[in-house]
C-alpha cells in the first residue's frame, strides 16, 4: 500500500499539535527500553534505527509527501480526517507548513546499532529542530515504535541462542568457534506477520547467526545496512528436502529416495534431508547403517533433519523408553554407535564430519539448554547438532517483552524548558525518562 507518510500515527496524534501549550517550541523525545520481563535478560541488542531512517524519513516523505503536489497532499489529508474525525474538525495549515518546508526538521541522536544496551537506558533521541514543528517529534512515535521494538526483540533473542551456544562449545569442544553461526538457523519466515516482520526480524537474526531461509533478509541487510554478499558472508543455508518430496518417492522406497538424494542429486557438498516422513527411527537404525559407506566416501555432509516430536527425546534420548531402544539412546547417541567420529580438545564425542542432524522444530531457548546439556551429559559435543529457530520464538513476543516506549522527557514553551515525566501512582514504579 502506498499510504502517506503523514497518516502513519495513532488517530489522537492528530490533535496533539493543538494541544500543547501556546509557545511550545520544543518536543524532546526518547525510546527505550524500560523492563524486561525474563528476569535472565537485562540487556537488548538495538537493531533497526537506520531502516527506519531510509525507509521511512527518507524515501516515503520524499515520494509520497515531498514531492506530491501541495494541493494532492493537503487534499488527501483533508479527505481522511474529514471522514475520521468529522467534516472541518481540525485545521491543516502545519501539514502545508511542513510540506513547504520541503524536509523534516528533526535531530536524531543514537547509540551505534548492534549495541548491547542495559535496560531503562535510551536507544535514542529525538527533537525537532525548528520551532514550528514542535509537533512532529511525538507525532512519529507510532510508526517508530512501530518498527523499531522487534527487530531490537528478534536481536535480543538471537543472542541469547548465540550465548548459549558459546557457552556450550567452550565446555565441550574447545576454542574453536567457526560452527557456532551455523548453529542457529531462522525458519521463521512463514509464521511471521507480513514480509516486513519477516525481514526486520530475519534479519536481526543474521548479526548473531548466518543459518538462514529466510532470503529476503538477507537483501533487507544490503538495501539498508551496505552489507554486500559478494564480500561478505551475511546469511547462507544447504540443500533441503521437504516432506512433499520425500511423500512423493513413496514410502516403499524411502530408502531409494535417500540414495538418489546423496548419489545422483546431490553427490557432494552438504544436504539436508527430512527423515521423518514415516519412521524416523527406521531411518536412523537401518537406512543409515545401509548408506554408511556411501555416506563415509561421499564429498560433503549428509544432515539429518527429524521433525516431529519432543526434541529434546529424539536427540538425546528418553529415559522412560525401554532401556537399549534407539528411542532410549536418542538420534546422536545412536548415529554415534554407526558412524563414529572424533574426541574434541575437551573430551567430547563428535560425530564423524560426513554425518550431522538439524532439529528444525520448536526449539525454544529452553528446549536450547536442554539438548546441549542433555548432550554433554552423555559424553557428546555440542556441534553435533543445528537447532532451527522458529515463529513461535520471533513472534511470541510484544512490545511489552521488553518494555519499549518513547516517551518525550523534555520541552520548551516561551524560551522556557520543562521537564517532562509521569509517575501514577496506580502504576508499579516504571517511571518515565527524564532529560538527562
Amino acid at each position: 500500500m502506498m499510504l502517506s507518510p503523514i497518516l502513519l500515527k495513532d488517530g489522537y496524534k492528530v490533535g496533539h499539535k493543538f494541544q500543547y501549550p501556546d509557545g511550545t517550541t520544543l518536543v524532546y523525545s526518547n525510546l527505550t527500553p524500560r523492563k524486561s520481563r525474563n528476569e535472565q535478560v537485562q540487556e537488548i541488542v538495538f537493531f533497526g534505527l537506520q531502516y527506519f531512517i531510509k525507509e521511512y524519513l527518507i524515501d516515503q516523505f520524499e515520494r509520497l509527501f515531498f514531492k506530491l503536489p501541495k494541493e494532492k497532499v493537503i487534499s488527501n489529508y483533508a479527505r481522511r480526517m474529514d471522514h475520521y474525525l468529522g467534516k472541518d474538525s481540525i485545521s491543516y495549515d502545519h501539514i502545508a507548513a511542513l510540506h513547504d518546508l520541503g524536509y523534516l526538521p528533526l535531530e536524531i541522536k543514537a547509540i551505534p546499532e548492534g549495541s548491547l544496551v542495559p535496560m531503562r537506558v535510551p536507544v535514542f533521541t529525538i527533537k525537532n529542530t525548528k520551532p514550528e514543528f514542535f509537533w512532529l517529534t511525538n507525532m512519529l512515535e507510532t510508526i517508530l515504535s512501530d518498527i523499531i521494538w522487534k527487530p531490537c526483540t528478534s536481536a535480543t533473542t538471537s543472542f541469547q541462542y548465540y550465548k548459549t551456544f558459546i557457552r556450550f562449545a567452550d565446555e565441550t569442544v574447545g576454542a574453536d568457534r567457526s560452527f557456532i553461526p551455523w548453529q542457529g538457523h531462522d525458519f521463521s519466515f512463514r509464521g511471521m506477520s507480513g514480509l516486513e516482520d519477516a525481514m526486520l526480524s530475519g534479519a536481526a537474526h543474521l548479526l548473531s547467526f548466518a543459518g538462514t531461509d529466510t532470503i529476503p533478509a538477507i537483501d533487507f541487510l544490503e538495501s539498508y545496512y551496505n552489507a554486500d554478499c559478494e564480500k561478505e558472508l551475511i546469511g547462507g543455508s544447504v540443500p533441503a528436502t521437504e516432506h512433499s518430496v520425500m511423500c512423493m518417492g513413496l514410502q516403499d522406497d524411502e530408502l531409494g529416495t535417500f540414495r538418489r538424494l546423496i548419489e545422483e542429486i546431490y553427490p557432494k557438498g552438504v544436504v539436508s534431508i527430512v527423515s521423518d516422513t514415516w519412521d524416523f527411527w527406521q531411518v536412523i537404525t537401518v537406512f543409515l547403517p545401509a548408506l554408511k559407506s556411501l555416506i563415509l566416501t561421499r564429498d560433503g555432509k549428509v544432515v539429518i533433519r527429524p521433525d516431529s516430536g519432543d526434541p529434546v527425546k529424539i536427540i538425546i534420548g528418553d529415559e522412560n523408553a525401554p532401556i537399549g531402544s534407539p528411542q532410549y539412546k536418542g538420534a546422536i547417541e545412536c548415529m554415534w554407535e554407526v558412524f563414529g567420529g572424533t574426541i574434541t580438545p575437551r573430551g567430547y564425542k563428535l560425530l564423524d564430519g560426513h554425518i550431522g542432524l538439524i532439529y528444525g522444530d520448536s526449539i525454544t531457548t529452553e528446549r536450547q539448554y536442554a539438548i546441549l546439556d542433555g548432550l554433554k551429559a552423555k559424553g557428546f559435543a555440542s556441534y553435533n547438532v543445528v537447532l532451527g529457530i522458529g515463529s513461535y520464538t520471533y513472534e511470541y513476543v510484544t512490545r511489552d517483552t521488553f518494555g519499549f516506549a518513547m516517551k518525550a522527557t523534555y520541552g520548551e514553551v516561551n524560551g522556557v524548558g520543562r521537564d517532562i515525566f509521569k509517575d501514577p501512582k496506580t502504576d508499579d514504579g516504571t517511571k518515565s525518562q527524564r532529560k538527562a
